[in-house]
C-alpha cells in the first residue's frame, strides 16, 4: 500500500509537470505564430517594394531609350551640318560659344546658390 500512495503522489507530480510543459509550449507556439506573422508581413512589404522598384526601373529604360534616340538624332544633325562645308564654320563658332557662355552661366548661378 505505500507503493500506491507513492505512485500517486508522483502521478500527481507528473501531471502538474505535464501541465507546466503544455503551457510552456503553448506559449512557445504562440510566440512561433507571432514571428512567423512578422515575417509574412515583411516578406509581403519586401514583395510590394520590389514591384514598386520594377516599374521605376522599366520606366527609366524607357526615358534613356527616348533620350539615346534624341541624342542620335542631334549629333547626325551635327554630324551633317560639320559636314556641310565652310558656310556652316561661322554658325558652328557661334554654337560653340554659346555652349561655352552657357557653361560658365550655369557654373556662375550654381556657385551663387552655393554659397548662400
Amino acid at each position: 500500500m505505500a507503493n500506491r500512495g507513492g505512485n500517486s503522489h508522483r502521478g500527481a507530480r507528473s501531471t502538474t509537470t505535464d501541465e507546466m510543459l503544455e503551457t510552456e509550449n503553448n506559449r512557445m507556439v504562440d510566440d512561433l505564430a507571432a514571428k512567423v506573422s512578422r515575417l509574412k508581413g515583411i516578406a509581403i512589404d519586401i514583395e510590394n517594394e520590389t514591384k514598386q522598384q520594377n516599374k521605376y526601373l522599366d520606366g527609366m529604360g524607357d526615358e534613356f531609350s527616348s533620350s539615346s534616340s534624341l541624342l542620335g538624332g542631334s549629333a547626325a544633325r551635327l554630324s551633317t551640318m560639320i559636314s556641310s562645308g565652310r558656310s556652316n564654320r561661322k554658325l558652328m563658332c557661334y554654337m560653340i560659344a554659346a555652349l561655352v557662355g552657357i557653361f560658365f552661366f550655369g557654373y556662375y548661378a550654381l556657385s551663387r546658390v552655393i554659397i548662400k
